[in-house]
């Protein structure tokens, strides 16, 4: 990247951010590369526009705005888009964020990569399944991890009843 498209990114990256909203990357190039695909199109009648807007576009929904963020009972957090299974209520925790958190991702649920839409690095999650975005992975969760995954709630679909062991 040149200096002056590294420039112009920060200053939309802060501008974004300032405003809540967060830069996509190209979403859409992941597309193809994952088990489950649906073309731009296809996953816009197949999501609510703020599942698309997350999954698709790496957006963010606003803090203690999701009904999953106290849920408390057990059972499984199902990719909205894809319906796999990545987050079992057994590694959930209150992180206070305002986002629902857990320490671990079903085995195999998810993938990771690295993001700058913030201008620092930072660890960006992802179903491992269709490439949606769920959030961000930080390194001050509670053991045995230490990990943190900020999970956008709009984007799960819980199931009660059996988790993942």
């Amino acid at each position: 990247m040149q200096r002056r498209q590294f420039l112009i990114t920060s200053i939309l990256a802060g501008g974004a951010a300032a405003l809540g909203l967060s830069l996509s990357r190209s979403a859409v190039s992941a597309e193809g590369s994952f088990p489950v695909s649906f073309s731009e199109d296809e996953w816009r009648r197949k999501l609510t526009g703020d599942q698309f807007a997350i999954l698709r576009q790496e957006a963010t929904e606003r803090p203690f705005s999701s009904q999953l963020n106290d849920n408390k009972k057990a059972g499984l957090y199902h990719c909205a888009g894809c319906d796999t299974a990545v987050y079992s209520s057994q590694t959930k925790f209150d992180s206070g964020t305002g986002w629902p958190s857990f320490y671990a991702a079903v085995d195999g649920a998810v993938g990771t990569s690295t993001d700058y839409k913030l201008v620092y690095p930072r660890t960006e999650v992802h179903c491992a399944t269709c490439g949606g975005h769920l959030g961000h992975v930080f390194d001050d969760g509670p053991q045995p991890t230490g990990k943190r995954h900020c999970i956008n709630g709009v984007v799960l679909n819980f199931r009660p009843g059996a988790v993942a062991s």
